[in-house]
């Protein structure tokens, strides 16, 4: 029997945010007995990011380097395969509660079609149950039909108490039953009793939070004020980070509060060490809030009977810097920016297990898909997880992570004026084992960290004597590690007397 699929991704979760990780202060009991369940994957990344980028190689399974979603706003090529066209293969109707902020391919659409003003499309092959965009819309009008007052939607992210836009974890107007979260839940709720029990289905729930803006009602408010943890990993000061590379520099120049405080003005990096601690508590009281309605949601699974067959995904599109090295936000090359959560709970699987070795966005993809018996249209970067879902460890395994990172601005050029690059050079590419990372630009001067003595990435030694030949080593793994993953969605078949011959989309 074909089994029911609950796809969830809350998007800029970090990675170490989970009690199951050993987190020494988020809480996240719900996540952590789906992991119980499970499979925790400890090392997972993502491949891209922002958000477009991030979700593209999430939902293809291809890399950026293939798939050629740069930015939010590049369009995604219709040739791809999605996981929603893969499940529509397998017999599903996949079904969406958020959204996955996919930019539509514009060839053969008409030049002034409404579709080409956003890249908050949604991924071909999905049927929309519930929509999220960014205005808010759908779930403004769900809150005034709460009687919540939202005749200033500026101000609807912001303490009801404050007059001027500061960091504050003072609670908004709507209550813990009425954020985005619970919109969503809700909507997944209301549809998941309109299943037939015997399946199957396929949802994906796209969670907002914890992205910014950084508010949440009460109790997550003040969950974790007060609370001591450790502190963001990094040197000592915003300028002296901005020394460490011209790309970091150019993000601090240009990173602004209001991206996390709405209406708040000046640059992030000029927030205090207490302002950036009060962000902290409020972003882990965001996941926790996360958190509270995945369990309603795992509750009505069970009461709906449909557990027993019912696969789950848990992750994130991207991580959250959270402070690492002054920065909010995404992207770059931190590992802070990249390292998500997974957990994938297979019924009948390993339960409880913890998988140490790397895993990637892009494996997501052709696990979906060998689950439910679906061959991706184009082989993929990534590969299965099902083999460690099942106890067991598939041969020749990855022992290093690869992400890539697009900061071109073709609209404003603002990169490709700082840095006098061109778009196409306005790029990096990242490839980290256990012990070392290497981050290789396209036109600015590379990096090189020590993880095992430097895990804070805080001192560059691309250019010392003593590193040459690791930094050639990497860089020649970086090279290998591309040319292995170009397109080989037909260079993988050869038309042979008997007819076509491929070889498997993942080797067990």
């Amino acid at each position: 029997m074909r089994p029911n699929v609950l796809f969830i991704t809350a998007d800029q979760w970090r990675g170490d945010c989970l009690g199951a990780a050993g987190h020494p202060v988020v809480r996240t009991p719900n996540v952590d007995r789906l992991a119980a369940e499970g499979v925790l994957f400890r090392r997972h990344y993502a491949n891209a990011a922002p958000c477009s980028p991030a979700r593209a190689v999430l939902y293809t399974g291809l890399y950026q380097m293939t798939n050629r979603v740069c930015r939010n706003g590049t369009p995604l090529d219709d040739r791809f395969d999605t996981v929603a066209k893969a499940a529509r293969r397998a017999g599903y109707v996949p079904t969406l509660f958020g959204y996955t902020d996919t930019g539509p391919d514009p060839r053969g659409r008409a030049p002034r079609d409404p579709a080409l003003t956003s890249y908050e499309g949604v991924l071909p092959g999905f049927d929309v149950r519930q929509a999220l965009p960014e205005d808010d819309r759908p779930w403004l009008s769900w809150l005034a039909r709460r009687g919540v007052d939202v005749s200033d939607p500026a101000r609807i992210h912001r303490p009801t108490d404050e007059l001027a836009p500061a960091v504050s974890s003072r609670p908004p107007a709507y209550g813990a039953d009425q954020t985005q979260t619970a919109f969503l839940a809700d909507a997944f709720l209301d549809w998941l009793a309109e299943q037939e029990r015997a399946g199957p289905w396929f949802a994906h729930i796209s969670f907002l939070r914890p992205h910014p803006p950084f508010i949440v009602p009460e109790p997550y408010a003040s969950l974790y004020e007060g609370v001591e943890a450790p502190d963001p990993v990094g040197l000592g000061s915003a300028q002296a980070e901005a020394d460490l590379h011209p790309l970091v520099a150019f993000t601090l120049d240009r990173l602004a509060k209001s991206d996390f405080i709405p209406g708040a003005a000046g640059r992030a990096r000029d927030w205090s060490d207490e302002e950036r601690r009060t962000i902290r508590q409020i972003y882990w009281g965001m996941i926790s809030e996360v958190d509270a309605h995945l369990g309603r949601v795992f509750d009505a699974i069970k009461e709906s009977g449909a557990w027993d067959n019912t696969v789950i995904v848990f992750t994130s599109d991207h991580a959250e810097l959270m402070g690492d090295h002054h920065l909010l936000g995404k992207g770059g090359f931190f590992d802070g920016g990249y390292h998500v959560p997974l957990v994938v709970r297979l019924p009948g699987g390993a339960d409880g297990a913890v998988v140490e070795a790397f895993t990637e966005a892009a494996d997501v993809f052709p696990t979906i898909a060998d689950l439910i018996g679906a061959v991706p249209a184009n082989a993929p970067d990534g590969r299965s997880l099902r083999p460690f879902l099942e106890g067991r460890r598939p041969i020749a395994w990855r022992d290093h992570v690869f992400w890539e990172f697009d900061f071109r601005d073709v609209a404003g050029r603002a990169a490709e004026i700082r840095f006098g690059l061109s778009s196409r050079s306005c790029n990096l590419a990242v490839i980290r084992d256990a012990t070392t990372k290497y981050v290789h630009f396209a036109g600015l001067p590379p990096l090189l960290f020590d993880l095992e003595a430097d895990p804070g990435e805080t001192r560059n030694l691309a250019q010392e004597p003593a590193w040459r030949e690791r930094r050639l080593e990497l860089a020649e793994l970086l090279l290998a590690h591309r040319a292995a993953h170009l397109d080989q969605t037909l260079a993988l078949t050869a038309l042979t007397e008997r007819g076509p011959v491929s070889e498997l989309p993942w080797p067990e």
